[in-house]
């Protein structure tokens, strides 16, 4: 279970059902820009993962299923876990300290992806047994200025405030997700040819064959690992070196 982006976090979810071909794939996005889910559009404020287009990586004939995160519940939990008297609330409700102490390497897009799997495992009546798996990408240190944000616009942050943002984690429930059929995989699909071939003039011989040639065109793909390994440790080498 990943947000949708351009950074490759779906790509650990391919590995896992190649090894694991019963497991599901899960694509989150925001509620306020559900291009997944409903083709639509629109601002947000889950900070770090991707919007407005479907990225030419994304495997959509891989994807069973679309959550949707509502934003106001992210920001929501941002102030419970990075606010001290949200951390002392979660404390006083039996969540284990060491925990508490640590959810600052939880970012924004992170928050979002816990959500989403949250409402992931209340949709399939998940129990002790099962497995979800998701990734936190990034820490609220890049983010720490939207915590004093939050607090100028909406004040100190008090016990009340953190059970009600509590219990909004605690809602999180099965509005705005999708399991996903073949037609509307092949829906999310069709997008890339509005940003890709009209806007990025990728060619559509290439966009037919992630649906068409599937297997041979993503495995294709994965065995560029070693030589866009190399391209990724050249670029940081030059950033590096300013």
């Amino acid at each position: 279970m990943s947000s949708s982006g351009s950074a490759g976090t779906l790509g650990f979810g391919y590995f896992l059902k190649d090894q694991y071909p019963t497991s599901k794939l899960v694509a989150a996005e925001a509620l306020q820009c559900p291009t997944l889910l409903y083709n639509g559009y629109g601002e947000h404020r889950i900070e770090g993962i991707g919007d407005k287009h479907i990225p030419w990586i994304h495997d959509c004939k891989n994807t069973d299923m679309v959550v949707s995160v509502d934003d106001e519940t992210v920001v929501k939990v941002v102030r419970l876990f990075n606010e001290p008297k949200g951390r002392e609330y979660l404390i006083s409700q039996g969540v284990d300290p060491d925990i508490v102490a640590n959810l600052g390497l939880m970012g924004i897009s992170c928050i979002g992806n816990m959500i989403g799997a949250i409402k992931f495992a209340k949709y399939y009546e998940l129990g002790e047994d099962d497995w979800v798996v998701t990734i936190f990408t990034d820490s609220m240190d890049l983010y720490l200025s939207r915590v004093e944000e939050l607090a100028a616009e909406h004040g100190a942050y008090a016990e009340v405030s953190a059970a009600r943002d509590h219990q909004r984690l605690l809602d999180a429930g099965l509005e705005h997700m999708q399991e996903l059929g073949y037609y509307d995989r092949k829906r999310i699909h069709n997008l890339k040819y509005f940003t890709w071939i009209e806007q990025q003039g990728r060619e559509v011989s290439e966009l037919n064959a992630q649906w068409q040639d599937h297997q041979n065109y993503w495995n294709g793909i994965f065995s560029l690992e070693s030589e866009i390994d190399s391209m990724i440790e050249e670029f940081n080498s030059l950033i590096d070196q300013g």
